[in-house]
């Protein structure tokens, strides 16, 4: 946390966050329930535990929210939009910081009110804060709102989202919801969450837990930019004219400054651009645009391009015109390159390019995209708008998961062992969950009982946007297990796709293949991670047993591919000559092969595959591609596709699994 030099809040910005406040009630005379503030046109933010008891049973109650300085002072219908709450209401002192956020719609679409600006950054200047809110009038008028202010300090962190306020801030009971200014900068920061039990002080949830909401804060924060966007620009009676007076801002005179007036523009634009392809073209771009510098430590993931101008900030200091403006100019070369139309955008860079010394120009107009995000084709081989996202590799910092299947020796049916690791890089050769003694599990059971260890692991590796890879490491005799098929979500919901291969990339790989990597594995991983371009190669050849020189002489760019499974009969022939001829990379259908020769659907097999290897621009784009597809598939539910059965072998040998001179050992 940076820290700054206390300041006076602005009269003018606190009358506009006291225009924007408004409390929650019944229809009926009860006492006010909490506080609440506007946050986009319509909407409002507060806490979910001021909502939580007065919604049992009825969490689509119409209620009303009011203030003296909201439409004429007389209040308005609202309903429960969402909110963070997993489960049903908690008491105020159990609801997690986290998920104690809830946004309010008004019945009345049209009504005019004012918003508050929402800090665009996720750390904290420490500089001096304003809290106002309501409260309840007490004995002699417990049905009354009563107006409060107070005064306060951020002087800590709680978690990713609790903001710890010093103990001489004074708060009044009932004043949950109302929203915490940070008078350095003139933005809204954080919701006051509580006070501390007979003390003074409290805790505040960040405003950047607005993320967990998912797509919608995609939608919120579009709606609030475009709302200051259209705001008066020159009448002073704003917030971003207000922000210029501030010493937060630094404003100074020069074009290579980048102002307040700067910022609303800016993120007006980009709420006018479809939402970036997952956290990764964000942290991209943002450290190209911060000069290949990644965001300082402790920064949370961004989710839009709002989140990814609040990472420009150094040490508290406003951002520099070079690295926006470079920024921007990197958001509409890459929504370009996936088909967009970001032209407005285009063209405010250029005219703010005018005022800019010549060597930020020839910065930002000469700007391309980072190699990691250079556009691909699609499969069709025309592009489909989608940006691939590369496998993890050893060394880069992302976390694989990998399940290990080792069947238990002599057992009357396949029955099996399992562990469960995550390559991070790190330890990976302790498991964090396994089953290593008794009978095993018996394939059918495998899926729930990994179900609990693996919803774990997730939840500790996944970035949001970003879930990690899914490797399911099982003999080469089992290869057909639909591991891409698996619901780990019993009750998935409407908006999630239950497969685990939808959602995540999958891979298989042999179990067999531990410690030290055979020459032959690594020679042709090598020459294949050198091939600018795949190709499928029929396995066996149309019309011919499998051999043994058929996989060895393959090219360095070749891929077997089997229409049919590879787990037994000609299938198991050719996936084991595979192996023993190195190849860790292969594809195969799980479901059963025509008894009598190849069919029509084979044949829709190896064009589909090849037409997906031929623009595969290496073999760490395949995983995605095929999830991609999976995707697709899931959303038409095209069931006789070609790709819905194909399994993917991707066994790295520079990850290989670790030797198991120590695993277990079968007895009577």
């Amino acid at each position: 946390m940076t820290t700054a030099a206390p300041a006076e809040s602005d009269p003018v910005i606190d009358a506009l966050l006291r225009a924007a406040t408004v409390h929650l009630g019944g229809r009926d005379t009860g006492a006010p329930w909490g506080t609440g503030f506007f946050v986009a046109p319509g909407t409002l933010l507060t806490c979910a535990h001021v909502l939580a008891p007065h919604l049992k049973g009825n969490p689509g109650r119409i209620f009303t929210v009011g203030g003296p300085e909201f439409n004429g002072g007389e209040p308005l219908d609202a309903r429960l939009d969402r909110w963070l709450l997993d489960g049903g209401p908690l008491p105020e002192h159990k609801v997690p910081v986290e998920q104690d956020l809830a946004l309010v719609r008004l019945l009345d679409p049209d009504a005019e009110h004012e918003c508050v600006w929402l800090t665009d950054r996720t750390d904290y200047t420490g500089g001096r804060g304003v809290v106002l809110g309501y409260r309840p009038g007490g004995e002699t008028q417990p049905h009354r709102a009563v107006p409060w202010k107070a005064t306060a300090r951020v002087n800590g962190f709680d978690d990713e989202y609790g903001l710890r306020i010093r103990p001489e801030a004074e708060f009044p009971k009932g004043g949950s919801g109302s929203p915490v200014l940070d008078a350095y900068t003139g933005a809204v920061v954080g919701v006051l969450k509580s006070r501390r039990t007979g003390r003074d002080g409290g805790l505040a949830i960040a405003v950047t837990a607005l993320r967990r909401f998912g797509p919608a804060y995609q939608e919120l924060t579009a709606a609030h930019d475009r709302w200051h966007g259209q705001s008066p620009k020159i009448t002073g009676h704003n917030w971003i004219e207000r922000q210029h007076q501030l010493p937060g801002t630094g404003v100074q005179t020069g074009g290579d400054h980048w102002s307040p007036r700067d910022r609303r523009e800016a993120l007006a634009h980009l709420a006018a651009v479809q939402p970036p392809d997952g956290i990764r073209p964000l942290t991209e771009l943002t450290k190209k645009a911060r000069g290949s510098v990644a965001a300082p430590p402790g920064q949370l993931l961004p989710r839009t391009w709002r989140d990814g101008h609040g990472l420009l900030y150094e040490a508290g200091q406003p951002a520099a015109a070079i690295a926006a403006l470079h920024y921007l100019q990197l958001v509409v070369a890459y929504d370009r390159a996936r088909g967009g139309d970001p032209a407005a955008l285009a063209h405010w860079v250029l005219r703010r390019l005018q005022d800019v010394p010549r060597i930020v120009h020839t910065v930002v107009t000469e700007a391309t995209l980072p190699p990691a995000l250079l556009q691909a084709p699609g499969e069709d081989g025309a592009g489909d708008g989608r940006l691939v996202v590369r496998y993890p590799r050893p060394g880069d910092g992302r976390a694989v998961v990998i399940v290990e299947l080792e069947p238990v020796v002599d057992a009357a049916a396949p029955r099996f062992y399992w562990r469960i690791r995550v390559d991070d890089g790190h330890d990976l050769n302790e498991p964090l969950h396994e089953a290593q003694t008794g009978d095993g599990t018996a394939p059918e059971g495998l899926v729930r009982e990994l179900r609990a260890p693996l919803a774990e692991v997730f939840a500790s590796v996944d970035a949001p946007g970003a879930p990690a890879p899914l490797e399911v490491a099982l003999p080469a005799d089992h290869f057909d297990t639909a591991v891409h098929r698996w619901q780990l979500t019993e009750m998935a919901r409407l908006h999630q796709p239950a497969y685990v291969g939808v959602r995540r990339m999958v891979v298989l790989r042999d179990v067999a293949r531990r410690g030290e990597p055979h020459a032959d594995w690594l020679d042709r991983w090598a020459r294949l991670a050198d091939a600018a371009r795949l190709t499928a190669c029929r396995t066996p050849p149309a019309r011919q047993v499998p051999r043994p020189r058929h996989l060895a002489e393959m090219p360095a760019a070749g891929v077997p591919v089997l229409c049919r499974p590879a787990g037994s009969g000609v299938g198991r022939r050719a996936i084991g000559m595979a192996l023993d001829a190195g190849h860790g990379v292969a594809l195969w259908h799980t479901d059963a092969h025509p008894d009598q020769g190849c069919s029509d659907f084979c044949e829709e097999v190896h064009q589909g595959a090849a037409t997906l290897l031929a623009v595969t621009e290496g073999a760490d784009e395949l995983p995605d591609r095929l999830r991609r597809i999976r995707d697709d598939i899931s959303g038409t539910r095209a069931g006789g596709h070609w790709a819905e059965g194909v399994a993917l072998l991707y066994d790295d040998p520079c990850r290989p699994l670790p030797s198991d001179a120590d695993g277990p050992v079968d007895s009577p």
